[in-house]
C-alpha cells in the first residue's frame, strides 16, 4: 500500500508498469535495454480514491490523463530501471497528494469603518488642497 494521506492509500495492484527504450545518455546500453518506465494508474476506476479527489486529480493531470481515465507517467530521467520506477511513482504520489488538498473557500471581505473614513478624509484633504490653488491664478 502506498500512503497518499493518513486516510487514503493506494494498492500497488492498481498501478501497472511497462518498460520502454529511452533515448539520451546511456552509452551502448541505450539500444539494448528498456530502462524508461511508463506507469499507468486507472484514476476513473480506482476504488481507493474519493470522488472529489478524482475530480481534482483529473484537472491536475492535464494531458497525462487519457480518454479512458488512466494517468500515464513516463519517467526516463535516470539510466536504471529502479530509479525511473521510483521517479514515476514519486510523481504519481505527488500529483495525488496535491489533489488531496482541499481548496480553501474564499470569503469576500469588505473595507472596515475606519478604512472608509480614512478614504473620505483623504479625498477631503485633496479637495481642500485643490481649492487653495484656485484663487492664485485668478480662476474661480
Amino acid at each position: 500500500m502506498i500512503e497518499i494521506t493518513e486516510h487514503i492509500a493506494l494498492d500497488l495492484a492498481e498501478i501497472s508498469e511497462t518498460f520502454i527504450h529511452a533515448g539520451g545518455p546511456g552509452g551502448q546500453n541505450v539500444n539494448k535495454l528498456a530502462t524508461a518506465v511508463q506507469l499507468r494508474f486507472n484514476l476513473a476506476g480506482s476504488p481507493s480514491l474519493p470522488e472529489d479527489l478524482r475530480a481534482r486529480a483529473s484537472r491536475l493531470a492535464g494531458r497525462r490523463l487519457t480518454k479512458g481515465g488512466d494517468i500515464v507517467i513516463t519517467a526516463r530521467r535516470y539510466r536504471t530501471r529502479e530509479k525511473n520506477r521510483a521517479d514515476a511513482l514519486a510523481r504519481l504520489v505527488a500529483l495525488l497528494r496535491q489533489a488531496a488538498e482541499r481548496p480553501l473557500h474564499r470569503r469576500p471581505t469588505r473595507p472596515g469603518k475606519m478604512a472608509k473614513q480614512r478614504r473620505v478624509d483623504a479625498k477631503t484633504r485633496r479637495g481642500h488642497t485643490k481649492q487653495l490653488r484656485r484663487g492664485y491664478w485668478g480662476v474661480d
